[in-house]
């Protein structure tokens, strides 16, 4: 049977697929739309069912923030190569599911890929797509922050995205952007010495009293002079202790504090395509 060319644009535009799928699906279904649009989706399964074992390690971080300004969330989507990370469609399907849970107050990961968008959900959507671009996608990373002020940054390329808290409303927005971009390039582990994780704590002093006794130090030495290699550790990867980069004279604590004195960072999430 003949196929139009505004079937096959509907086709696309309701699946995304590639104008000569839409036109296959089409022709295979007879020209019945709705069972078109099935064979797209049954084609997305199998597609993906293949690429399984595949490694999708390239993608896209981002990271956004509601109207209010204090609600924000980081989400990554997976794709295999550069080539499709980079590609608008990828990235507007990545911001879509972004949108889609900050508008839906998503607690969780399983929450956004149980959220529905054109009557189906939004893990279904990424199996679709695997169809549609020809790669494995996944959808391993998501995180949700609450604080009286949250920011976003993301770093150039989209390979690299931040969210911070801050415990007070109407900050400056440079300000927080500063901090977001201080998360970014020095990736610290937690905000101040009393967040970071007891076994992190625990391994630090574990490495520091290794090398010290590789050094010849004495036995009885070696706790004491662990706990001043544990604070220079606690300064160069804790958020509020680290040298601010844009002014390293001051800690990040001193330049909020300069900011407003109450001033304070609370949480953040970062997340690198990289690492």
């Amino acid at each position: 049977m003949e196929i139009s060319a505004a079937d096959v644009m509907k086709l696309r535009k309701a699946t995304g697929a590639g104008m000569m799928d839409c036109k296959v699906a089409l022709a295979d279904a007879e020209g019945d739309f709705n069972r078109a649009i099935d064979i797209i989706r049954e084609k997305g399964k199998l597609v993906a069912s293949k690429r399984a074992d595949r490694n999708a390690s390239e993608g896209v971080v981002l990271a956004k923030v509601n109207a209010a300004g204090n609600s924000g969330a980081l989400i990554v989507l997976n794709c295999e190569t550069d080539f499709v990370a980079k590609n608008e469609n990828f990235v507007a399907f990545a911001e879509r599911i972004l949108d889609a849970a900050i508008a839906n107050d998503a607690a969780d990961l399983d929450t956004v890929k149980a959220l529905v968008l054109d009557g189906r959900t939004v893990e279904n959507h990424v199996i679709e797509q695997t169809g549609v671009i020809g790669e494995k996608l996944d959808l391993p990373y998501y995180a949700k922050l609450n604080a009286e002020t949250v920011v976003a940054y993301i770093h150039p390329g989209n390979k690299l995205s931040t969210l911070v808290g801050f415990n007070k409303a109407g900050v400056d927005a440079q300000v927080t952007k500063d901090v977001a971009m201080q998360v970014a390039a020095m990736n610290p582990v937690a905000v101040d010495k009393a967040d970071v994780p007891a076994e992190v704590v625990a391994k630090e002093l574990e490495i520091a009293k290794e090398k010290f006794r590789q050094e010849g130090k004495p036995e009885a030495m070696l706790d004491k002079i662990s706990q001043g290699a544990l604070e220079k550790f606690f300064k160069e990867s804790t958020l509020l202790n680290q040298a601010f980069i844009k002014e390293n004279k001051q800690t990040v604590k001193e330049f909020l504090k300069s900011q407003d004195k109450e001033l304070t960072a609370t949480k953040f999430y970062r997340y690198n395509l990289a690492d």
